[in-house]
């Protein structure tokens, strides 16, 4: 139980009450919200440092929250909540040999505390003192998800141990939840393949893959043990199904390079600390989906701490950076990762997304563009390229990117329909009507069910006046496939406007508006549909709606008119094109 000093913890809750004064004031006031105030400089006081620490939290900076704390600790270093925080905070933010420190001071005072019993464990193993991490790790076993990462992090301090015969008993009795079994198999198999026991290893590893099929370092391990047990054959299979649910995923690629040759390949995990990594980075990776940040970014810095290499781990944590719009942290994240791995390429496209992301354009163009120039054949890249550009609204040079992609095919496969459907957007936007719909035609035969392929080309046809019917057809079918879509069933809607099915377009507009309630053009859509079935008071309330959510200069311009003057009868010549000339739903 944490024991705090009575006056320590009276300083900590009178840091508090500053915060919740602030937090008050700012209600009142309306002078800002905790969202829009930026993080004040370090401040004089343990109150202020406090503050600070908790406005950098709320903005999901760890390393400025865990310098924040760490500056209130200096203040009253024997508070052991303040001492906890910079512990959990530095850990997470990566700065583990401040993190180590602390959570030896933090040891001291609350024998129990369950992360620092994790993270001084992992230390431990990782200095080779390997009962002592197993001895460390059991204070940490506390709950479903602690006690699974407690006992395959010992296992793989058994077998650095020379002991995987007692490893592999461990994982054996490790007795919980149902989806231990899963990674008692995985740990099990990889102790086993690491060690020799090749025969061992593809029984477990086989029982693993059975559970989940779909899991890559699974397929990858599996395959690996069944080329060393002399089953090649079988090996590549599996490897082929693998790559059919995955075609192009860059593990996959390395493994079936790696089992190509007449060698032995090697085993997927070849040292204990990359095993002990690796249940750190799968459980580190699993929690990030759920959301609980600071919690999954301890286990991956935990596995980087125990292996600098354990690139998905680098990945996962990028993706909490990003997550928190913490973009120069994800790059820097990314950067580490070596130029040997399967994964860099990956990164680097990712690092081009980030610098997109703090708009840093030419950073990311530069970025991406050198990719491209070093392999005109990535798609990947080429598209990534293409995306950024586009969503720049710099159409010309994005259908150039696009354009060098497509040249490079020897033969379109399905999965290339995104190349000319995103080709065709920026034919599209920069009037070359011909070139785009031909692209989206293009897709279509590839990949004849893609809701947003259908919707674009459906939608564009309608607000060119061609093809009613056809367009109907084909926007039903992409409603059909995405009835939650709220541009697409926008797109229906105004169909429906464009024929003058104005109660019809009613009904689908505002389920348009109940999806996308924010959208300026759909907002006027439903206006301009409520204005021909006379019900002008909503088409104004909509129209205003439209007007405040910050609609394309041109929009405005045709709204402020429409809720001056409102609309013609709809059998004037102008009542269709009245509204907004929007454009269908762009996603990268």
């Amino acid at each position: 139980m944490t024991k705090t000093r009575p006056h320590s913890a009276a300083r900590t809750r009178r840091a508090a009450s500053v915060v919740a004064a602030v937090l008050a004031l700012s209600l009142a006031t309306g002078a800002a919200s905790v969202d829009t105030l930026s993080v004040p400089p370090t401040a004089e006081t343990l109150s202020g440092n406090y503050l600070a620490a908790r406005f950098a939290g709320q903005q999901q900076d760890l390393g400025a929250s865990a310098r924040f704390f760490a500056e209130a600790l200096a203040s009253d270093p024997e508070d052991t909540f303040l001492l906890e925080r910079t512990f959990v905070l530095s850990l997470a933010a990566g700065d583990t040999d401040t993190a180590m420190d602390l959570g030896r001071r933090l040891e001291q005072l609350d024998r129990g505390n369950r992360i620092a019993g994790l993270a001084l464990g992992v230390e431990a193993l990782r200095d080779k003192q390997y009962s002592v991490a197993i001895e460390t790790l059991k204070r940490a076993n506390a709950g479903p998800l602690a006690g699974l990462t407690v006992e395959v992090l010992s296992a793989w301090a058994e077998a650095a141990a020379n002991s995987p015969d007692k490893a592999l008993k461990r994982l054996d009795k490790l007795d919980g939840e149902e989806w231990y079994a899963f990674f008692k198999n995985y740990h099990g198999g990889l102790i086993a393949d690491m060690t020799g026991r090749t025969t061992e290893a593809v029984k477990r590893l086989g029982k693993a893959y059975e559970i989940d099929p779909g899991a890559v370092r699974v397929t990858e391990a599996f395959v690996r043990a069944l080329a060393r047990a002399g089953k090649p054959e079988e090996a590549k299979a599996i490897l082929a199904e693998a790559e059919g649910r995955a075609p192009g995923h860059p593990l996959l690629v390395a493994t079936r390079d790696d089992i190509a040759g007449n060698g032995t390949p090697k085993p997927l995990i070849a040292t204990p600390l990359a095993g002990a990594a690796e249940i750190l980075a799968g459980l580190g990776a699993a929690i990030a989906r759920n959301d609980t940040d600071e919690f999954a970014a301890i286990y991956l810095q935990l596995a980087l701490h125990l292996d600098p290499s354990a690139d998905l781990a680098r990945i996962s944590l990028a993706e909490i950076f990003e997550r928190a719009k913490q973009f120069e942290q994800a790059i820097a994240v990314l950067s580490e990762i070596s130029p040997r791995s399967p994964l860099k390429r990956n990164a680097e496209i990712q690092v081009g997304f980030d610098y997109n992301a703090l708009d840093k354009v030419d950073e990311a163009r530069a970025h991406l563009s050198k990719l491209v120039e070093d392999d005109p054949s990535d798609l990947e890249a080429v598209t990534a390229l293409g995306n950024v550009l586009r969503v720049r609204k710099m159409f010309a040079e994005a259908a150039d990117a696009y354009t060098s992609g497509i040249d490079s095919l020897k033969t379109p496969l399905p999965q290339h329909w995104s190349l000319y459907y995103y080709r065709g957007i920026a034919y599209e936007r920069t009037n070359q009507w011909d070139k785009a719909e031909a692209d989206f035609k293009q897709a279509l035969t590839l990949s004849p069910d893609q809701p947003l392929v259908l919707n674009y080309l459906g939608y564009s046809w309608v607000d060119r006046g061609l093809n009613y019917d056809e367009a109907l057809g084909m926007i039903e079918k992409a409603v059909e496939l995405e009835p939650t879509d709220g541009y697409i069933v926008d797109s229906l809607g105004w169909v429906y406007f464009k024929l003058g099915r104005y109660e019809d377009a009613v009904v689908q507009l505002e389920r348009a508006v109940d999806l996308k309630p924010e959208d300026p053009v759909i907002n006027d859509h439903l206006g301009d549909a409520y204005w021909h079935v006379g019900r002008k008071l909503e088409a104004r309330f909509q129209w205003s709606h439209a007007r405040d959510r910050k609609p394309e200069p041109a929009d405005l311009a045709k709204i402020l008119k429409k809720l001056e003057q409102g609309l013609p009868p709809p059998d004037h010549p102008t009542a269709a094109d009245a509204g907004s000339v929007a454009t269908p739903p762009i996603k990268n």
